[in-house]
């Protein structure tokens, strides 16, 4: 499983459908995007530490503008966004192979339990649509941006 968190001060989400319409998916002020990716053996023990780790990280600052606060100390949100490219190789050649990657089959039921697992933690969370077009619109705040692993 892999997470890149970017701290932001706004972001939205918006799927696109034919005839060049969209529509917004979610949208957070202040938190983080989460872009989400499986590998095939991805497990409920790696769903439960990567929540655990995203709602505990001090990204945001306290009075003294030290990274120091956690999402929820911050007041923030979630946007998460399924992103199986996270797991491109393009170590050889030009073209990626997206072989490490997780098939449908088996990242939307984690990418539905990872989700759960956050809003069951009592964070307030929005998504994008497994599987759809989307356009990621955000305002990087700081710049912070980390890449998770587990």
């Amino acid at each position: 499983m892999r997470v890149v968190v970017q701290r932001v001060s706004r972001a939205e989400v918006r799927i696109r459908e034919t005839g060049g319409i969209s529509r917004v998916s979610g949208r957070i002020e202040r938190g983080f995007v989460l872009l989400v990716g499986f590998t095939h053996d991805d497990s409920e023990d790696q769903l439960a530490w990567m929540a655990e780790k995203v709602l505990g990280l001090r990204l945001f600052a306290d009075r003294e503008d030290k990274m120091n606060l956690s999402l929820g100390e911050a007041g923030g949100a979630l946007l998460v966004v399924s992103q199986f490219t996270l797991y491109g190789d393009a170590r050889k050649g030009r073209r990626p192979s997206f072989i490490d990657a997780a098939r449908p089959e088996t990242a939307i039921p984690l990418y539905e339990r990872f989700v759960r697992l956050l809003r069951d933690a009592g964070a307030r969370v929005e998504t994008g649509e497994f599987g759809a077009m989307m356009d990621v619109e955000l305002v990087n705040d700081g710049p912070v941006t980390l890449l998770l692993e587990r």
